[in-house]
C-alpha cells in the first residue's frame, strides 16, 4: 500500500486491514512516497515526518510492515519500479497493490500501468463516496476489497489542522502528538 500519507489516518488503516482480512494477506508492507510525481514535493511534508507518523500509526499491528524503499531511491516515486523491485525482493511471493476506489480510474495515467497489473494484483479497497470505475484493461487482475470503510481524507485533516479544529478520532492519537509536536500543516 503505497501513498502520500500526508497524514496517514484511520481511512488508510482500516482499507489495509480490511484487504489483509479479506485477501488472507500475511503482511501489508505500508511505502510512504519520497516524491509522488503527481504532487509537486513543495506541498508535501517532508518524507521523515511522513515515513514516522506512518510507522507510528502502524505500531501494534504485527501484520503491518513500513518500508523506506522508495525514501532510499532518488527520484519521483513511480509505483512500477517499487512493485518491480519488490518482485525480485520476494519472489514466490504474490503481491497485491492496495487501492482506494477513487484510485483505480487514474492509474492508466500512471507511468507503465500495464506493467504494474502484470506484476501485482490490484485489490481495490472501497472508499466510502467515491465509485470503482470498471478494470482498466480486459487484462489487468483486479479484485474488490470489501468491508467497512472510513470517509477520512487527508486534506480533511491538514485542513483541520491549520483551522486549529480537531483531528481526534480522525487518525492514531500517536498520529495527532507528532503532528501537534512537530508543527505539522499549521
Amino acid at each position: 500500500m503505497g501513498g502520500s500519507f500526508d497524514p496517514v489516518h484511520l481511512g488508510h488503516l482500516r482499507a489495509a486491514e480490511n484487504a489483509r482480512e479479506a485477501l488472507e494477506l500475511d503482511e501489508v508492507l505500508f511505502v510512504p512516497a519520497a516524491e509522488p510525481p503527481h504532487k509537486p514535493a513543495s506541498s508535501l511534508s517532508p518524507a521523515r515526518d511522513r515515513l514516522a507518523m506512518v510507522t507510528l500509526a502502524v505500531a501494534g499491528n504485527p501484520a503491518f510492515v513500513v518500508s523506506d524503499l522508495e525514501l532510499r531511491r532518488s527520484g519521483p516515486s513511480y509505483t512500477v519500479d517499487t512493485l518491480s523491485h519488490l518482485a525480485r525482493e520476494r519472489a514466490g511471493d504474490k503481491l497485491f497493490l492496495i487501492v482506494g476506489s477513487d484510485t483505480l480510474g487514474e492509474m492508466s495515467s500512471w507511468r507503465e500501468p500495464e506493467r504494474i497489473f502484470g506484476l501485482s494484483t490490484i485489490a481495490v479497497a472501497d472508499r466510502p463516496g467515491a465509485d470503482a470505475p470498471p478494470a482498466p484493461s480486459p487484462a489487468a487482475r483486479v479484485v474488490r476489497v470489501g468491508g467497512p470503510g472510513l470517509f477520512v481524507s487527508a486534506s480533511e485533516v491538514r485542513r483541520r489542522v491549520r483551522e486549529g479544529r480537531s483531528i481526534r478520532y480522525l487518525l492514531p492519537d500517536t498520529v495527532a502528538a507528532y503532528i501537534s509536536t512537530h508543527g505539522l500543516y499549521a
